[in-house]
């Protein structure tokens, strides 16, 4: 039996991630493969643990992971793990907002045009043989304002995917302040209020974001606003 140090794969990733850590002398154990033994009964063994949002990690979990060093997240969202409570038993907790942010942007891209343009709906009446032109007719990007509440990767990722549009992009994060640049105008809640018709929202799911998008935040909207969320649901 090995000696190396172990990681525990509890969801599937891309396979590159198993090779470097075998690189690095790893044993690389992937959970589905254990016959349900509950993690409670195994999570001691394991140096490393991967993940994504299948199975959560709480305080009751990490209490018996006596001998781990990391989580890792294969993606952005750790609202799965405990992290205060890891990071209080000296678990470092990893992320990797950069993986799939081209996807979520250029997803997010879609989403507006297709409600610009009522594409679903139109594909849909076009297949039943109905022909509603000016019903479906759409609405031009061009001259409106975009508004991006999170500025982190993603954020950024569709700011610099609407620079070609020639709309203005309105960004707000409230965690982070200096990153005007020649795609979008950092701003304030109070200027999204104003002068917002599409609002883009890119923020992880934390205490202070759950269900922060209610109808008393909405009716502040000066305009009937396009919502786009590429967050979690529950934002």
């Amino acid at each position: 039996m090995s000696n190396n140090p172990k990681v525990l794969f509890l969801d599937t990733v891309h396979p590159v991630l198993n090779e470097e850590l075998k690189a690095l002398n790893y044993e690389c154990v992937l959970y589905e493969e254990m016959d349900d033994i509950p993690i409670h009964d195994i999570i001691h063994e394991y140096h490393g643990v991967v993940l994504r949002s299948k199975i959560k990690l709480d305080a009751d979990i990490l209490s018996k992971a006596t001998e781990l060093k990391f989580i890792a997240r294969a993606g952005a969202g750790m609202e799965s793990i405990d992290v205060e409570y890891a990071e209080s038993k000296g678990i470092a907790c990893i992320k990797a907002p950069e993986g799939n942010m081209d996807a979520v942007a250029d997803h997010a891209i879609g989403m507006i045009l297709s409600l610009f343009n009522n594409l679903p709906k139109a594909d849909m009446e076009v297949r039943m043989g109905i022909w509603q032109r000016e019903p479906n007719r759409g609405i031009e990007l061009t001259g409106k304002t975009v508004g991006i509440i999170g500025y982190g990767c993603t954020g950024s990722a569709i700011a610099k995917r609407l620079k070609g549009f020639d709309v203005t992009v309105l960004a707000y994060d409230k965690y982070k302040t200096g990153f005007s640049d020649n795609q979008i105008i950092e701003s304030t809640l109070e200027d999204l209020y104003e002068k917002t018709d599409i609002l883009s929202l890119h923020l992880p799911l934390t205490e202070e974001t759950n269900y922060m998008i209610n109808s008393t935040f909405i009716n502040r909207f000066k305009k009937n606003i396009f919502l786009i969320n590429t967050s979690r649901g529950k934002v």
